[in-house]
């Protein structure tokens, strides 16, 4: 009897079950190079990338390369970075430019696309095809959002306001706008781009990836849902709050929730340093001294908060009008179709952005950004940070990253390497604590099958 073919079930996304190829397979990874990137907004930068006239920031995805210029104090355009002449690309990186100029013979264009300057140009009489409106920069998509620069490589693409329904109407409240770039770092990961983002869109990986986040991060028993091609978690089901100690543990409430909480922002801020602030932490120990002892979670939160959004005010930084219900209708995670991933709070947020690297299904390139509210010029200096060594991803990567981030990491690799056995055929995905990865698996699908 020979050896029978997969079943057409281990190639279908259900809600408890993702297929495997979808990260193993070149001819996957085709398709999404060809009918994914080039069809979907995707962020490319933030503005306070291009604060002026000139500024432009670079933007590489699946083969293609995309310049995001500011050509007016109220305009931004993108273009296909791309010489008109013979195709040199023309930038790299991140730079500021009065033209963009072809180093290979000298060809420019101005700001807003328009060809300036064709070397010896009348060697071309007569030629067809040689006007200004032939040779002038093709035209990206682009719009913006909380801050973010996003692209569309398809003319025809559906207005962003539409394409991130309800992502806006939910996380508005935020404010990510008026964050700014606490520190932005991005990494070659030994894995697709795909694990690497599902690493972060699920929190049922907390109680054996982050154990040491379970004495004070509550009940981390989480609730995902999809919203469209979108998806997001949260802890709606928590009994217990941040501060307090998850049931996992065997511990029990403590009397005064006080000290646990402060011990929370304490441990975000050396482990993490993204999402919450060290402001957030040093407003927190006001209630050591300035809240009698309680064991009431919601009081001590809500006084927390108060201390916070006092201390960021008085720098400042200002504070968003949010409230409890817009906290909670907000979760604590989401996932923005096809490759972002965004935990958010009041006084700061902590961003993710994955993309292929080259044609290697087994590689990815993962961009963290954390923002926070800072008082106007009061921001750092933008450094970014690039580690795509081979073995950047676990030599000196705690030290790099921090303890929570480097935890991550370990997971990817093997991850990676692990579906790849005869004896794996797909993620077994928690259908109440997971569905944001297989409904992204399933939009991803609907989204590059053939028309």
């Amino acid at each position: 009897m020979g050896n029978r073919g997969p079943s057409s079930g281990e190639h279908t996304v259900r809600l408890d079950f993702v297929p495997k190829d979808s990260y193993l397979s070149k001819q996957f990874l085709e398709r999404e190079n060809e009918r994914l990137w080039p069809r979907v907004w995707q962020v490319a930068c933030r503005l306070e990338e291009i604060p002026n006239v000139g500024d432009y920031v670079t933007f590489d995805v699946a083969g293609e390369s995309i310049v995001v210029v500011r050509t007016a104090a109220e305009q931004i355009k993108a273009y296909f970075n791309v010489c008109q002449h013979r195709g040199r690309r023309l930038t790299n990186g991140c730079g500021k430019a009065a033209k963009f100029h072809c180093a290979y013979h000298g060809w420019q264009w101005n700001l807003d696309g328009s060809v300036a300057r064709v070397l010896d140009r009348d060697d071309w009489a007569g030629c067809p095809e040689m006007t200004d409106g032939d040779l002038r920069l093709a035209d990206v998509l682009v719009d913006t959002w909380g801050g973010f620069v996003f692209i569309n490589m398809d003319p025809n693409a559906e207005p962003l306001g539409k394409f991130l329904d309800p992502v806006p109407e939910i996380t508005n409240c935020f404010e990510f706008e008026k964050m700014r770039y606490r520190w932005y770092k991005s990494i070659r990961l030994p894995c697709n781009w795909k694990v690497a983002l599902e690493a972060f869109n699920e929190g049922y990986h907390v109680a054996a990836t982050h154990p040491q986040l379970l004495d004070v991060a509550g009940d981390d028993v989480t609730r995902s849902f999809a919203y469209g091609r979108h998806g997001m978690f949260g802890y709606s089901t928590a009994a217990r709050l941040i501060g307090a100690p998850s049931p996992r543990t065997g511990k029990p409430m403590p009397e005064d929730v006080r000290q646990g909480l402060v011990n929370f922002f304490r441990v975000m801020e050396e482990t993490l340093k993204a999402i919450n602030t060290a402001r957030d932490y040093e407003a927190a120990k006001r209630l050591m001294h300035e809240m009698s002892p309680s064991g009431n979670q919601f009081e001590v939160l809500a006084k927390a908060m108060e201390f916070q959004r006092e201390a960021a005010i008085a720098e400042g930084a200002g504070w968003p009008e949010i409230t409890f219900e817009q906290l909670g209708r907000a979760g604590a995670d989401w996932h923005v179709f096809p490759n972002l991933v965004f935990l958010p709070y009041p006084d700061g947020a902590l961003f993710y952005r994955a993309r292929p690297d080259g044609d290697n299904p087994d590689s990815c390139i993962y961009d963290i950004w954390s923002l926070q509210r800072f008082a106007p010029g009061a921001e750092p200096p933008l450094k970014r940070e690039f580690y795509y060594g081979v073995d950047d991803w676990k030599e000196n990567a705690q030290e790099n990253f921090g303890l929570i981030l480097w935890q991550d990491f370990q997971n990817m690799t093997n991850v990676q390497q692990g579906m790849k056995s005869r004896g794996f055929k797909g993620s077994r995905t928690n259908p109440l604590q997971e569905s944001s990865v297989s409904n992204f698996h399933r939009a991803l699908r609907e989204f590059i099958a053939e028309e």
